[in-house]
């Protein structure tokens, strides 16, 4: 773990354990203090877990401690490391020893050799058990698609909507992923009703899951002359885009189940508007959800854009009914994935940003918007979720 910065921590009070300080970039120069109640699930950390597993090779462990850490001792490749720890500290105890040797030549010997065991159990305590301990992702290798939609607010909402859609333009760029927008509804009086992106790369799916829900702005509209300041909402859904080669095996629809219609497109858009039935809409009967696209200026196009999107809502619904299945942490990504939940407030006169399910906040709502700061979250979203995924594993029978 290294030292928080003297510039700037967050801190997360825990129910039992009292506070432990998450570190936080050096460019958030206040220093904040969220002091929120966790849940028991999310109490262990990484390197407690490490804790317990060195207890076990100084045989000072008790016996429930050995039974919570079988399932994962178990594993080939955590096994291995695990022998490897063992026999690392058993030679850095012999070596020593011989640091007080009388003779120069062994004893410099013998500091080489200890500094060098020294490396070899902090990597392997440090970088190797952790990467084993982290758990793995059925979905690490999906893309995604990035669905907004104004809420409460009116104009405004629809104006911080394009102000979101423009910070994940720019995560996903700084992530070297691919953004297209496949839909934009933009209002004449500014900004923008909905959208729908789509962000293609390794892990944008996994990265991007953590912003579905409710976004809440508080700050003063620039109509407004009485300076008095609004909240408005935008509500985010990312679903999850996979190749069709991930559904071959269990396709997620039949062609039969779907009602294909097609219409004039409405709104702007010249001449072509109103005078081809270029717009699409599917309907998945099964589950009455229904798709409807009238961006492109073909209906081939708009038929396959729809496609997309209904695969990637069926997806979106197969990955939750998977998760209840395996019951895994409630706290975390279940309740994250209920898009009516409040999970972020961007409160422009303080400036500051905070995530209502981890209790973080950074002060610098500049750099969330329009730099690289929504990576903070996102990263700390994804701390979370292993640490609770991995203790769940642990709890379970």
């Amino acid at each position: 773990m290294g030292r928080p910065s003297k510039r700037y921590k967050s801190q997360i009070t825990t129910s039992s354990r009292g506070p432990t300080t998450l570190e936080a970039p050096a460019r958030f120069q206040e220093e904040i203090q969220v002091n929120q109640q966790t849940p028991r699930l999310h109490q262990l950390r990484h390197e407690e877990i490490l804790a317990v597993l060195l207890y076990i090779s100084e045989g000072t462990s008790r016996p429930e401690d050995i039974a919570r850490l079988k399932k994962i001792k178990e594993s080939d490749r955590l096994q291995e490391a695990w022998d490897e720890l063992t026999i690392s500290r058993r030679l850095l105890d012999d070596t020593k020893s011989l640091l007080a040797d009388p003779d120069p030549t062994m004893r410099s010997m013998a500091e080489e050799e200890y500094h060098s065991l020294e490396e070899k159990v902090e990597e392997i305590v440090n970088t190797t058990l952790p990467a084993l301990l982290k758990p793995s992702s059925s979905t690490a290798h999906y893309s995604a698609l990035v669905e907004l939609k104004s809420g409460v607010g009116g104009v405004e909402s629809s104006l911080f909507l394009a102000d979101m859609l423009r910070m994940y333009q720019r995560y996903a760029t700084a992530q070297r992923w691919k953004w297209t927008m496949m839909a934009v509804n933009e209002l004449e009086q500014g900004g923008t009703r909905d959208a729908i992106m789509e962000v293609k790369g390794p892990g944008a799916y996994d990265r991007l899951r953590w912003e579905s829900g409710v976004h809440r702005v508080q700050r003063v509209p620039s109509t407004d002359a009485s300076g008095r300041v609004h909240t408005s909402t935008v509500a985010v859904i990312v679903l999850p885009l996979a190749e069709e080669k991930d559904t071959q095996d269990e396709p997620l629809y039949k062609m039969e189940d779907i009602k294909i219609e097609v219409m004039r497109a409405r709104g702007a858009g010249g001449q072509h508007v109103n005078k081809t039935e270029s717009a699409v809409r599917l309907t998945h009967i099964p589950s009455g959800i229904t798709v409807s696209m009238q961006d492109e200026r073909s209906q081939h196009q708009n038929k396959r854009r729809a496609f997309q999107v209904l695969q990637a809502r069926l997806m979106d619904q197969k990955i939750i009914r998977d998760i209840a299945q395996r019951r895994a942490t409630k706290n975390s990504l279940v309740s994250g994935v209920d898009r009516s939940d409040k999970i972020r407030t961007y409160n422009y006169a303080q400036e500051r940003v905070t995530d209502h399910r981890i209790g973080l906040s950074l002060i610098n709502l500049s750099a969330v918007l329009e730099s690289n700061g929504l990576g903070e979250f996102i990263e700390a979203l994804n701390k979370n979720y292993e640490q609770a995924t991995l203790e769940q594993m642990l709890e379970d029978d």
